[in-house]
């Protein structure tokens, strides 16, 4: 799996909401995030545009590294 940090999670609502922004990107499947570690966690099943996943996950108010 891949992962990627993202700062500003906190709750059950913000876990949701990093998913659902992330699974939209194409070639993310099944994200996941870790609310301890502070870390979105996910499967690619094709190329992973990076700079859209940060932007969308920009997008709905948290920090990705």
């Amino acid at each position: 799996m891949k992962s990627l940090k993202v700062n500003g999670m906190h709750c059950a609502h913000c876990k949701g909401a990093v998913e659902e922004a992330a699974s939209k990107i194409a070639g993310v499947r099944n994200p996941l995030v870790d609310l301890d570690e502070k870390v979105l966690r996910y499967e690619e099943d094709g190329p992973v545009d990076m700079e859209a996943l940060r932007t969308a996950i920009s997008n709905i108010g948290f920090d990705p590294e």
